[in-house]
């Protein structure tokens, strides 16, 4: 019931939207103030997709390779790159340090995370900052990448979000992007593509990849609720989390969630 009244007051607006998240990405880092969790994305899973990690990467993994995905549609190598939403820096980090960007800068609307991305990741060409997806603060034409990875649902106005990224991005740059939407949604979220000006390079539905990565990542997932979240609220965080048999595992399966990549390209 909770966790209905959730999902219909966070849609009631754009700004409830935006609040509601803010509140939540700053009391989640509040309460987990520490390296444990550098994620918090769904993860992802192929045949034969299996990206070299040090063994102090491998508890990550399936994170590690719904970024790896992504980040890969281009080589981001000696680019300049924005992360909008960089969360826990986990994906920052890893990015930075096996892709080699000339570097790399993640932002994020909760103070707290970003304090705590700071305090826990240490590269000399990794920084975060507080900045808001749709009043990103950075002058036209100074990245090129700009990277979203499953935090764009967040947002209040999605076509808001898209025009700060094609502004930021030089001519020629890649936006790189992956989200969680409705299954009906698929006609609006090409509308929103279309809108940005962007050209639209490559598009994927991976919906049967971040399933198995759940479910592969879902033992590991309860057992770390478990131990910190109350009884009270435990299922509330295990649906958060995508854990098998949570609402929203369950809506990948039936449907009415897909899971969707993409790249972009800004024209010359």
């Amino acid at each position: 019931m909770f966790q209905k009244f959730l999902t219909w007051f966070i849609q009631l607006t754009p700004g409830m939207k935006r609040g509601f998240w803010k509140w939540w990405y700053n009391a989640f880092a509040k309460r987990a103030q520490d390296d444990t969790f550098k994620f918090m994305n769904y993860g992802y899973h192929a045949p034969g997709f299996n990206p070299p990690l040090d063994e102090s990467d491998e508890n990550e993994r399936y994170p590690i390779h719904l970024y790896h995905h992504v980040a890969t549609q281009i080589d981001i190598a000696d680019k300049t790159v924005l992360e909008v939403g960089s969360g826990r820096g986990g994906g920052a980090s890893y990015l930075t340090r096996y892709l080699n960007p000339k570097s790399y800068v993640g932002i994020d609307i909760s103070e707290t995370a970003v304090d705590l991305c700071n305090e826990i990741h240490h590269l000399e060409n990794l920084s975060f900052q507080v900045g808001d997806s749709e009043n990103i603060p950075f002058e036209d034409g100074k990245f090129d990448v700009v990277l979203n990875v499953e935090s764009s649902h967040c947002y209040g106005e999605m076509d808001q979000f898209m025009s700060e990224v094609a502004r930021v991005l030089k001519p020629g740059g890649h936006f790189l992007w992956c989200d969680l939407r409705p299954g009906n949604s698929r006609e609006k979220t090409n509308a929103h593509f279309a809108n940005s000006g962007l050209q639209l390079i490559n598009k994927n539905e991976i919906t049967e990849n971040i399933i198995v990565a759940l479910e592969k990542m879902s033992a590991d997932r309860k057992s770390a609720i478990k131990s910190r979240v109350p009884r009270l609220v435990r299922n509330i965080f295990e649906s958060y989390a995508g854990v098998e048999g949570s609402r929203v595992h369950d809506s990948f399966i039936n449907g009415a969630l897909i899971y969707l990549s993409a790249a972009m390209q800004k024209p010359d």
